[in-house]
């Protein structure tokens, strides 16, 4: 048995992808940040897809229910739509993160935000109140969890380490970037 003191990792699967992994449990927050603009506009679209072809076909084919009755359906088309449209936008930034599609710029905005971290001492996935093997048990539960999010809404809203990465790239980068910034001040 386990106890609470000690930290127990379980490796994550390495998927082989054509694109880089940048996390294979990216925070909520994350997702949402990283998404490209891109994306938004997909997703969007997909959420007025719901309420517009609901009023086409109340206009090709009138339900003759009247005003009372046209209003509350067309408020769950629009719910619905919108909840499509958020799926949409979270599955297409989830797969950069997990390296399934194209995912350059998200690499780019990855290492100059950990690197950034590393400068100035923070924690790189941020600080957690829960003890580590809780955060193991958090992990554990959402790691890819994207690609189910469709039967089961589950999302990674903790801050833990166990995100799939060697780090030590971070901190490497960081090293360099302060040896070129004090060479660059030593030569001034």
């Amino acid at each position: 048995m386990v106890s609470n003191q000690q930290e127990v990792l379980v490796p994550p699967k390495r998927v082989n992808t054509d694109y880089p992994l940048i996390d294979s449990d990216p925070h909520l927050r994350r997702v949402f940040g990283y998404a490209r603009p891109s994306d938004y506009a997909i997703a969007g679209g997909m959420a007025a897809v719901s309420p517009i072809s609901f009023w086409v076909m109340e206009r090709v084919s009138p339900s003759h229910v009247g005003r009372g009755g046209f209003a509350p359906v067309m408020r769950l088309a629009t719910a619905i739509g919108l909840l499509g449209g958020l799926h949409v936008l979270y599955q297409r930034s989830c797969n950069r993160f997990y390296g399934f599609t194209e995912n350059s710029r998200e690499v780019e905005m990855d290492m100059r935000e950990m690197v950034d971290k590393v400068k100035k001492g923070e924690p790189l996935y941020g600080t957690s109140t829960l003890s580590p093997y809780l955060q193991g048990v958090a992990a554990r539960n959402s790691r890819y969890s994207e690609l189910f999010v469709h039967v089961i809404p589950w999302f990674n809203i903790v801050n833990h380490n166990q995100h799939g990465v060697d780090t030590a790239k971070y901190y490497q980068q960081a090293e360099r970037e302060l040896e070129a910034e004090s060479a660059k001040a030593g030569s001034s």
